[in-house]
């Protein structure tokens, strides 16, 4: 008794443990399978950049502000070589005074398209905005003297004072903007004035000087109004800088899913499937923008907008096929094992004999289906996707089922089992800020729903089929 006892239990610990293996085994093309879809993610990152490249990528946009060059002029005395003071020597530099505007208001909207790289597409936007601000009176007598007693001489030699705009990439400005100060049309030209035109910034930047009733305004002391309308494109995300010591922002579009970032949220916002609309509201005094700006200016590497404080605006895609693929494919296995859990349960309580080979391929079509999520959600909708690829993997399931279990019934018991599981998978993918918690229930319900239904089975006998030829253990009757 003893002998046929432990060959009994040693074989069906045989039989577990060759699952356990074969579920590690079928763990390798799942694997594969989500390495894929990680690589199909970075080849949609690659597909942008390489819009970025050839047409033109995300904008940092920080316009319309005042540079005032200026040549600073001091004498040094001029000494021999006993250290005698023989003489005095003119010297000067060139620098440049940055002006930002007392207030600035922004109205702009978005028109949105797609471009296509291969499979892959990305959204760009053309911006049309107008806006409108006052730059200050400018009191030359503010400006820094780097030697005492120099003289500081602003316009002349030193050239007039400019309006710049700056943005991330120049590649995306459609037409010459239409800038006017104190109702003078001003004239644009790329750079910056010649005592910046080293700055990093100078690359992304566009000035107008100022010239007429503009300049007369500036000369007088007086505060200078100005209105700029421009159309700029770029890709997938906007991001301005507040440049006003007051600044206002209205941005509208009818893309339906945007994501507001960057160091300022909206302080209202409507979101529909219509498109969106977002005010801001931002004081100088909560932001360093202005401060990181003029640092920038006198830099003449790594300086780049992106640095900005800002507030944003991202086209965001309403379901990237990629990440949603992977989130699914992660729980290939506890999907795998739930499957052959099943099927070894029917086997143990109807007496079947199922070959590994059969539970291979089971596990296989479970692999598969993760497969045929990511194809066909490159071709269509997400929801479609995932209803087709559970569709045909259910269908097959319970085809396969059927003749292996030797009946239609308990194979269509099992691929509704496996719908359940689909169905419970999908719930996990919509609801991403509830995974964790939905995904511990699910396994919970399983593992609770196993335990209470196999609370009165006496597995020393039903391991112990006649087909096996082994008795089942004698156990004493308990009082």
């Amino acid at each position: 008794m003893t002998l046929r006892l432990t060959a009994w239990r040693d074989s069906l610990l045989a039989k577990t443990a060759l699952l356990f293996v074969l579920w590690l085994v079928l763990c390798i093309p799942l694997s594969e399978i989500l390495g894929l879809i990680r690589e199909r993610g970075d080849s949609q990152r690659r597909a942008a950049e390489e819009l970025a490249q050839t047409h033109v990528g995300a904008q940092t946009l920080a316009a319309p502000y005042l540079l005032v060059p200026y040549v600073e002029r001091w004498r040094e005395p001029v000494r021999d070589d006993k250290g005698q003071i023989t003489g005095e020597e003119l010297r000067q530099r060139q620098d440049v005074a940055i002006v930002f505007p007392k207030t600035q208001t922004m109205q702009g909207a978005l028109a949105t398209q797609e471009r296509y790289r291969g499979i892959f597409k990305v959204p760009f936007y053309r911006l049309t905005a107008k806006v409108q601000g006052e730059i200050p009176p400018f009191d030359v007598d503010s400006l820094p003297h780097s030697v005492e007693g120099s003289q500081i001489e602003v316009g002349g030699e030193a050239g007039a004072p400019v309006l710049v705009l700056s943005m991330s990439d120049l590649r995306g400005l459609e037409g010459a903007p239409q800038l006017e100060a104190a109702g003078q049309a001003l004239t644009l030209e790329r750079g910056l004035p010649r005592a910046a035109a080293q700055s990093a910034l100078a690359a992304g930047s566009v000035q107008a000087a100022l010239s007429g009733q503009a300049l007369d305004t500036w000369q007088q002391g007086q505060a200078l109004p100005y209105v700029l309308d421009m159309t700029l494109a770029g890709q997938s995300h906007l991001a301005v800088a507040p440049l006003g010591e007051d600044t206002t922002a209205q941005l509208s579009s009818a893309w339906p899913h945007p994501g507001f970032g960057g160091r300022f949220l909206a302080a209202e916002r409507t979101v529909s499937d219509t498109g969106f609309e977002a005010h801001w509201r931002i004081s100088s005094l909560t932001t360093q923008a202005r401060a990181q700006l003029a640092a920038a200016l006198k830099q003449e590497k790594a300086a780049n907008l992106e640095r900005l404080e800002t507030f944003d605006v991202t086209l965001t895609q309403p379901v990237n096929v990629y990440s949603m693929s992977e989130r699914a494919a992660k729980y290939g296995g506890l999907f795998i094992a739930l499957v052959i859990m099943a099927a070894f349960m029917v086997e143990l309580f109807k007496r079947l004999r199922l070959h590994p080979v059969q539970y291979g391929l089971v596990g296989l079509s479970i692999a598969v289906f993760f497969l045929l999520l990511l194809a066909l959600s490159e071709k269509m909708a997400f929801a479609w996707a995932y209803a087709g690829a559970a569709a045909a993997s259910v269908a097959l399931l319970g085809l396969y089922f059927s003749a292996v279990l030797g009946g239609a019934q308990r194979g269509g018991a099992l691929a509704a089992y496996v719908a359940v599981l689909y169905a419970a998978l999908y719930g996990l993918l919509a609801s991403e800020n509830n995974a964790l918690l939905l995904g511990a229930l699910l396994v919970f319900a399983m593992l609770a729903a196993l335990m209470l239904g196999t609370r009165h089975v006496d597995w020393w006998q039903l391991g112990g089929g006649k087909e096996r030829g082994i008795e089942p253990p004698d156990f004493p009757e308990q009082g």
